[in-house]
């Protein structure tokens, strides 16, 4: 497996880790009503959208480059 794969897959990992760990604090802000809670469901969707922005532009600029 190649480098780039490794950072593709640990890429979309911290994706799913990000908007997975969103949604908990989130859902338990509905229930708790604890802002801090709150924030840090809110700090965690920006960091996946921020993850989302960086996948992006790794793998246009590394799109000459083979996953093997």
């Amino acid at each position: 497996m190649s480098l780039k794969a490794v950072h593709i897959l640990f890429i979309s990992l911290s994706i799913l880790l990000a908007f997975g760990f969103a949604a908990w604090e989130i859902k338990g802000y509905t229930v708790s009503g604890d802002v801090l809670q709150l924030l840090l469901g809110l700090f965690s969707l920006v960091a996946g959208v921020g993850l989302i922005v960086y996948g992006v532009k790794f793998l246009r600029k590394l799109k000459h480059v083979s996953l093997i």
